[in-house]
């Protein structure tokens, strides 16, 4: 890795929710995942970068369904001009979300991705980032999902580490791959405009 690492100015924490870190639901190596956006969080802040919570509105019954302990996000927030939570009902953070329209006003060109799960809200996420010209910085060991289990007829079990590196390959080489959170650099978006 280059010494010379150029900062994302935006962090994007994507479903980081009870349902999917604590408890039976809770994603394999749940612990690392915490520590790393954990530390991501409080790098992000400490830089001055925008930090956008996104939270997952789950349907009627879902393990993330709005106002049950499963839906609450785990990381506590510094609500504020560069925290907030941007709520969701679907895979991607852009798709009917003011996502993009803070992104544009805060002037970010560059983010970091994180959270669960890695096939779908992440890489839906990354991958309309991508499209839209951002740079996108995916630190390999702050996201994280659930075994794919075996199919019969089709394949074995699916281990988690494996499918979350392939949603990193599917993500194809304008990606930005980094082994480690601790790896991603922060600076503070432009000023806001308007």
């Amino acid at each position: 890795m280059s010494d010379h690492v150029v900062p994302v100015e935006a962090l994007l924490v994507v479903d980081v929710q009870s349902a999917f870190v604590k408890g039976p639901g809770a994603v394999p190596d749940a612990v690392r995942l915490l520590d790393r956006t954990t530390e991501l969080i409080a790098r992000a802040r400490e830089n001055g970068a925008l930090v956008v919570h996104l939270q997952n509105d789950g349907r009627p019954g879902a393990e993330d369904e709005p106002h049950t302990p499963g839906w609450e996000l785990h990381h506590p927030i510094q609500a504020g001009p560069t925290e907030v939570v941007i709520r969701k009902t679907r895979d991607d953070g852009f798709a009917k979300t003011s996502l993009g329209h803070l992104l544009t006003e805060t002037g970010v060109r560059a983010l970091a991705v994180c959270g669960v799960m890695s096939e779908m809200c992440v890489q839906a996420t990354a991958r309309t980032a991508l499209e839209l010209g951002y740079r996108v910085v995916l630190p390999h060991d702050a996201h994280a999902t659930q075994n794919i289990p075996a199919a019969r007829g089709i394949s074995d079990e699916v281990p988690a580490a494996t499918v979350s590196r392939v949603a990193e390959w599917a993500l194809g080489s304008d990606v930005e791959v980094l082994a480690h959170a601790a790896d991603v650099r922060f600076s503070a978006p432009p000023a806001r405009t308007g």
